[in-house]
C-alpha cells in the first residue's frame, strides 16, 4: 500500500536550502575553519544589499537543489526562482552579518518549546512584562517596508540589535517568509507571523539573574578574527 504525499511547496524549498546552507557553515565557523570564516566574512558585505550588486557571493550561496525536481515537485517558474534566489540572498547574508564574532550559533531552529521566529526574538530583547516601542517599531518598519530591499536593510538593523544581545533567530524559517512576503499580499501573511511570533514569545529564563536572551552566551570582543 502506498501513501500520496503532498509536494514539496516552493517556500519549504527555500527553507530547507537554507537551513542546509547555515548549518553547514555554522557548524565549520564554530570550529574556526577557515573555509567557513572566509565564507561569513564575504556574505557578510551583502546584508542589507541587493542580490545583483555582489556577483561573487552567487559561488556561496548554491541555488542548485532549487533546479532539481524532486519529492514530486514540478519545475519552478522564472518569477518563483527569482523569488527564491532574493529570499535566499537576504536571509543567509543575514545570518552571517549575526553570527559574527559570536562563539555559539545564532542559528537555531524555531519549534514549539523554543521560539526563534523574528517576532520572538525581537520580543526577546525586551525586559519581561515590558514592550520596548521603539525596538517594537522596528519590527512593524520591517514588515511595512516597500519592497525587498527596504525590507533587508530594515531587517539589517534588526540583526545588528540580536547580534549585540545575543539572541538566536532562525534564518532559514525567514527566508521562507521573505521568499512568500514578495508575492501579492504575501507581506500581510507575513506581519501576521511576525506578530503572532512576538506574542507567543513567554520570558522564562533558565538563569532567573541574567537577562532574556543573555544567560547561556558567551560574548566576544572586537579582537576576534572577523570583527572587522
Amino acid at each position: 500500500m502506498t501513501t500520496d504525499t503532498a509536494p514539496v511547496t516552493v517556500r519549504e524549498r527555500v527553507i530547507r536550502l537554507a537551513a542546509d546552507h547555515i548549518t553547514a557553515w555554522q557548524r565549520g565557523y564554530l570550529a574556526d575553519e577557515s573555509a567557513a570564516v572566509a565564507a561569513l566574512a564575504r556574505l557578510r558585505r551583502g546584508a542589507g544589499r541587493p542580490t545583483g550588486q555582489l556577483p561573487d557571493l552567487w559561488v556561496l550561496i548554491d541555488t542548485g537543489p532549487l533546479h532539481k525536481i524532486s519529492d514530486g515537485a514540478r519545475p519552478l517558474s522564472e518569477r518563483e526562482l527569482e523569488r527564491a534566489e532574493d529570499a535566499l540572498h537576504v536571509a543567509l547574508t543575514l545570518y552571517a552579518l549575526h553570527q559574527q564574532s559570536r562563539r555559539t550559533g545564532m542559528y537555531q531552529a524555531d519549534r514549539p518549546d523554543r521560539r526563534r521566529g523574528l517576532g520572538a526574538a525581537v520580543r526577546r530583547m525586551m525586559k519581561p512584562g515590558e514592550i520596548d516601542a521603539p525596538v517594537h517599531k522596528r519590527l512593524v518598519r520591517a514588515g511595512t517596508a516597500a519592497d525587498l530591499p527596504s525590507c533587508a536593510q530594515r531587517l539589517r538593523d534588526i540583526v545588528v540589535l540580536l547580534r549585540q544581545s545575543d539572541i538566536e533567530l532562525d534564518h532559514a524559517l525567514l527566508a521562507g517568509q521573505l521568499y512568500i512576503w514578495q508575492w501579492p499580499g504575501g507581506a500581510d501573511v507575513v506581519r501576521r507571523q511576525w506578530g503572532r511570533s512576538f506574542h507567543a514569545w513567554h520570558d522564562k529564563p533558565a538563569d532567573s539573574t541574567a537577562p532574556a536572551g543573555r544567560g547561556t552566551t558567551t560574548r566576544t570582543t572586537d579582537t576576534d578574527k572577523d570583527a572587522s
